[in-house]
């Protein structure tokens, strides 16, 4: 399929330089300089995913985020950001991103990360039998949605998709390698924090002060969600 790829990015040269590599993936780019642009280009003609650069003049990245996450814009959106500490990433996730990519960043990278994304959106066989729950946390997987404690968890996309494999997989140990691959569909090294931000983001929707907390880290293999 020939995907549309929306580009937000400032910098001149690395807006022209992944704007062309995009091209020769394969995909179709709308290519736009700053976070204005940005929404009108998403307003005009839904992309099937966004590339956000986050420091943009004006109207930045997280700004489009929250914007088209407010309107009930779901597109997957791939964070740029030359910001790599554990609060700038999650100051993307809280905006609504799906994923993020640290500058410099190597294109192939970029590509992984897309091709993840939007094999996560694309139909797939219907899955049968009861809807998955572990204790209080029950999930509906044909819309995407997740409750616990009878509450309604506000996740991204990506959140849902590792709360969802953990789920089908309660009582596993599932280790850093194979939720990379199931999740991303891309191992990035023993030395990524990307899972570790992802987790504890995800542990303060789904562990609720009051509950008991569902997901459990196995030092040095990785993480397994079960009731207490």
């Amino acid at each position: 399929m020939n995907y549309a790829v929306l580009l937000a990015e400032d910098d001149r040269a690395i807006r022209h330089a992944l704007e062309r590599a995009l091209l020769l993936e394969g995909y179709r780019v709308t290519a736009v300089a700053d976070g204005v642009a940005a929404l009108a280009a998403a307003h005009r003609s839904r992309p099937d995913v966004i590339v956000l650069d986050v420091m943009m003049p004006g109207v930045d990245g997280l700004d489009v985020c929250r914007v088209l996450r407010a309107e009930g814009d779901r597109t997957p959106i791939l964070m740029l950001t030359a910001r790599v500490e554990t609060a700038h990433r999650i100051a993307g996730l809280d905006a609504g991103a799906d994923d993020y990519v640290a500058k410099p960043f190597d294109v192939d990278e970029v590509f992984a990360r897309l091709r993840a994304l939007l094999r996560r959106v694309a139909p797939g066989p219907t899955v049968s039998g009861a809807v998955p729950e572990v204790g209080d946390l029950r999930l509906e997987p044909s819309a995407r949605r997740a409750w616990r404690a009878g509450r309604e968890l506000e996740l991204t996309r990506t959140e849902y998709d590792l709360l969802e494999l953990l789920v089908r997989n309660a009582g596993i140990v599932l280790d850093h390698s194979t939720i990379y691959d199931r999740i991303w569909g891309y191992d990035f090294g023993p030395g990524s924090k990307n899972l570790a931000v992802y987790i504890g983001y995800l542990r303060r929707k789904v562990d609720l002060p009051g509950l008991s907390p569902l997901i459990h880290t196995v030092r040095g293999v990785g993480y397994t969600l079960r009731a207490s």
